[in-house]
């Protein structure tokens, strides 16, 4: 096969849809049919179970117990839900202080760990960055963690509702209040078939918008109420996969370098999960040069290795998936993380800490700390509003933002290359963050150049490597394929945009036509997220549509 000639250098923004913010948020009061709740949370993840929870056991304690509704698109709890996981237990310890961590979701313990700067067929220890030490924290699957943490809410009298998927918020003047669901039952027509069931409404006296990365509604209320933040919130898109084998590994092993240029940030994990089970996957910063960098392709890459390709031989595929990681630290966050009858938690907001790879004890303890501001909102006499302005001060002052003002300026120094990010990483590493100093200039990720160069496919023998849709059966999705396409792509996309989005996409969504034209098969959308960032907006679809994880 003859090479494609060299593409132009594309900038993803130039031809990116703009977020439909008219049907994001809709000027409508609740109507008499509403659901009426004091609460409504968006997202049953570690973010927004730890705010229901809380807010549940802070209203039982003083006598008032809370309408609390939390609304998850995903079929069952947990099925959306992906990350490595290795947890910092603070965050569990916080919400049940009276369990002992044996009765916490955990697997097991991190035993040991080791660190490897890996090149084309050689792999060097390295000594552990301290950022990276894990010693005290816990190897974890989050589907069981937030099935778990789903049991406890509905215990304490939430409703958890799976297989709601929010579409929009309901505004009034400056204010969120209410949310709307979107209609099951539509053809790929846009017409109601024999089982439509329009969407349901919801009057809520607080919204918390705990979406995870990259959310749509999140993104349509910092629109609206022109919330920016120091520095654009750039983002990573992780693969993984979850592998039964005889051979896996006892210690937690992270993997810098090959397959990724040094122009690209990003690294590996490779976690035993108990049971013959081994965890492994590849994160890459979405500001990366190329025009046909495939993440999916560069882990199965990555899985013929002389140091990976043993710890799999003779095991099997179990599982597969993908998601978008917000990687822009403590500048990325948003200037106000709160506004009348609304909050945001969890990744939603960027608490993420890139140089120690954890998030999930930061979701959670910025749900604890909303669910007490809003405790005290819904219990004050008409100062709900003002009192919300609080969750602002209480998370900046808490350890989340301490930890990862230490941090600030870590992953930005990667976009200087390989070499100038670890060095400007190790100093800040030495002086706790006091420097280098963060600087601005940081961009949208969908705002950096890409230019063209054929990358090698990797043959997929279903044995060790898998294509993009073997992969995606081995997601769960289970979305319908006559449903219409919750994908918002560009009219007349150049074709090194086809190309690009091609590239990109982990689950083969994007293809060229016989024209070069864009074909987007999209029952194949796993949820990622990471066309949002660069090319088609994503938007919710029917419940229930989307993968399936079970132990990721």
């Amino acid at each position: 096969m003859a090479p494609r000639e060299p593409a132009r250098h594309f900038v993803p923004a130039s031809v990116q849809p703009r977020l439909p913010l008219d049907r994001i948020l809709r000027a409508t009061v609740p109507g008499p049919e509403a659901l009426e709740v004091d609460v409504a949370i968006v997202g049953a993840g570690p973010a927004g179970l730890s705010v229901a929870l809380e807010l549940a056991r802070l209203g039982r304690e003083s006598g008032t117990p809370w309408r609390i509704a939390i609304f998850e698109k995903a079929a069952g709890l947990g099925e959306h839900s992906l990350s490595g996981a290795i947890v910092n237990p603070v965050g569990l310890r916080e919400l049940f202080p009276d369990l002992p961590v044996g009765d916490l979701p955990f697997r097991e313990p991190v035993r040991g760990e080791k660190v490897y700067l890996l090149g084309s067929g050689r792999a060097w220890r390295i000594p552990t960055p301290p950022t990276m030490r894990n010693h005290g924290n816990y190897i974890a699957s989050i589907c069981e963690i937030v099935r778990w943490m789903g049991e406890r809410a509905g215990e304490r009298g939430v409703d958890v509702l799976t297989g709601f998927p929010v579409e929009s918020l309901l505004v009034q003047d400056d204010r969120v209040v209410g949310l709307r669901t979107r209609d099951f039952g539509v053809g790929r027509d846009g017409q109601p078939r024999g089982n439509h069931q329009p969407g349901a409404e919801v009057r809520a006296r607080i919204t918390v918008l705990a979406e995870g990365g990259r959310g749509m509604l999140s993104q349509a209320w910092s629109s609206w109420q022109k919330v920016a933040s120091p520095n654009p919130q750039i983002y990573a898109l992780g693969v993984k996969e979850l592998w039964e084998t005889p051979n896996g590994t006892r210690d937690v092993i992270h993997t810098l370098g090959w397959p990724l240029d040094r122009r690209t940030f990003g690294g590996s994990f490779i976690y035993p999960m108990g049971e013959g089970l081994t965890a492994l996957g590849l994160v890459v910063g979405l500001d990366y040069p190329s025009l046909d960098l495939d993440v999916h392709g560069l882990l199965q890459s990555m899985k013929l290795h002389s140091f990976v390709r043993p710890l799999l031989e003779g095991g099997k595929l179990l599982e597969w998936g993908a998601r978008t990681i917000p990687e822009g630290g403590l500048l990325s966050l948003p200037s106000r993380l709160s506004g009348d009858g609304v909050v945001l938690v969890g990744d939603s907001a960027g608490f993420v800490d890139v140089p120690s790879l954890k998030g999930i004890h930061y979701a959670m303890h910025s749900g604890l700390v909303a669910a007490r501001t809003v405790h005290r909102a819904l219990s004050s006499d008409g100062r709900c509003d003002e009192l919300l302005a609080a969750y602002d001060a209480e998370i900046r002052a808490s350890y989340v933002c301490q930890d990862l003002w230490k941090t600030r300026a870590m992953r930005l120094g990667f976009q200087r290359g390989f070499w100038r990010g670890t060095v400007a990483a190790g100093i800040a590493t030495v002086t706790r963050g006091r420097w280098p100093r963060a600087s601005g200039g940081v961009i949208e990720d969908a705002a950096h150049a890409r230019a063209g160069e054929d990358a090698a496919s990797v043959p997929a023998d279903r044995r060790l490597t898998f294509s993009k849709v073997d992969a995606v059966f081995h997601s769960g999705n289970n979305t319908a394929d006559d449903i219409p396409s919750h994908l918002i792509a560009p009219a007349e996309p150049p074709p090194e945009a086809v190309r690009f989005y091609s590239a990109m996409c982990p689950a083969g969504v994007y293809e060229a036509g016989p024209e070069s034209e864009l074909v987007i098969s999209a029952p194949n959308c796993i949820d990622c997220k990471a066309t949002d960032v660069l090319g088609p907006r994503w938007t919710p679809r029917e419940a229930g549509s989307g993968p399936a994880y079970r132990s990721m």
